[in-house]
């Protein structure tokens, strides 16, 4: 009865208190996605001053060094090679359709886009479309674009300048002499087709023998371009001159640049979805195959930090203080140090409190 009262007694003992060590769970990350769920299901605690060490038992499954390296986070979108935005060219005057170029054709200053009763309207290169007729005695910036275009095309004995004078008008003479049309020392509107360069002709909207009034033509510039429909929500990602690589549909790829983000969102609609996006401009260069159109992905670099520390991804555990860490390996031993974390791209973190060169646990 003496035994069983004894132990009857330590059993109702309250126990020794557990020792409480400074690890507590290790939750590795594989990403930035994860970072997020390894600071809920806690990590690591330092104690005080954010530190610790603790004895290896084994060599880790897998290490990386500290490095010293450039960053850049790119954004993948869908995209269209071809030869950018189509213009509408369109006859001004009335008369007959007599010639049209090929589709495909390209057309430089000076040459004929089309005729009207056999009477070439020629192509000048200019941002202001003609809206009046210049002729002897007008001013203004229209008479200066003529002006540089003849003075362009080769002809003498005027001054570039915003007045049309007699000498302008015997230069339009001789311009008009040598086109073979009517020689009137005057220009209407109807009498060329103004555009900012060289244009290529898309598509044809009249045949011969039709009225010349209304649409003519379509053409775009003779430069590559993809137009990509960018979500509004990436829009602040991209930014005018910055580089981008375009895969072609074979596979190859081509350097580009971002000229051009759209300021107006266009909102678009399939089935039950529905975008916005406002359209991006990349030109391309070192196009080798010749594709008029093309489905393409463009890559686009986003941000670009460099000259900065770097782990990957996989070696950052989050800390049950909050934060990030990383096992530094040091011989048969290991330690844990807490670091600050900037960019992430390309399977790397950007980090601050561990030196160039350490070596650090990444576990498979």
């Amino acid at each position: 009865m003496t035994q069983l009262k004894e132990r009857d007694e330590r059993a109702l003992r309250p126990l020794p208190p557990r020792r409480r060590g400074k690890l507590r769970i290790l939750a590795w990350t594989g990403g930035a996605a994860l970072l997020a769920a390894a600071v809920a299901a806690a990590a690591v605690g330092f104690g005080g001053d954010g530190t610790g060490t603790a004895a290896a038992t084994r060599t880790p499954p897998a290490t990386a060094k500290v490095t010293r390296t450039t960053l850049t986070e790119t954004k993948t979108v869908d995209g269209t090679l071809g030869y950018g935005a189509p213009l509408t060219v369109a006859g001004k005057t009335q008369g007959t359709i007599t010639w049209l170029p090929s589709e495909g054709a390209t057309i430089t200053r000076g040459h004929g886009v089309y005729s009207v009763d056999a009477d070439r309207r020629p192509l000048l290169y200019g941002t202001m479309p003609l809206y009046r007729t210049l002729e002897d005695g007008v001013s203004g910036k229209d008479v200066k674009l003529l002006e540089r275009n003849l003075d362009q095309l080769g002809y003498t004995g005027f001054d570039v300048d915003d007045e049309f004078t007699w000498a302008t008008r015997e230069a339009v003479e001789d311009w008009q002499e040598d086109l073979g049309l009517d020689v009137t020392g005057k220009v209407q509107p109807g009498d060329v087709v103004v555009n900012d360069g060289r244009i290529r002709v898309a598509e044809l909207k009249k045949a011969l023998g039709d009225s010349a009034t209304g649409a003519v033509l379509t053409a775009t510039g003779t430069t590559r371009e993809v137009l990509v429909n960018l979500d509004v929500a990436d829009e602040h990602l991209v930014k005018k001159g910055m580089k981008a690589t375009v895969e072609l549909p074979d596979g190859s790829t081509v350097n580009g640049k971002v000229t051009r983000v759209g300021k107006v969102a266009t909102e678009t609609t399939s089935g039950s979805d529905t975008a916005t996006t406002v359209e991006v401009a990349v030109s391309v260069s070192g196009l080798k195959k010749s594709f008029d159109a093309a489905p393409v992905d463009v890559t686009i670099v986003s941000e670009q930090r460099k000259d900065v520390l770097a782990v990957p991804v996989g070696a950052l555990f989050a800390l049950a203080e909050g934060g990030y860490g990383v096992q530094v390996v040091e011989g048969g031993a290991t330690r844990y140090a807490a670091v600050e974390t900037g960019m992430f791209a390309d399977g790397q973190v950007e980090v601050t409190g561990v030196q160039e060169g350490t070596t650090v646990a990444v576990p498979k």
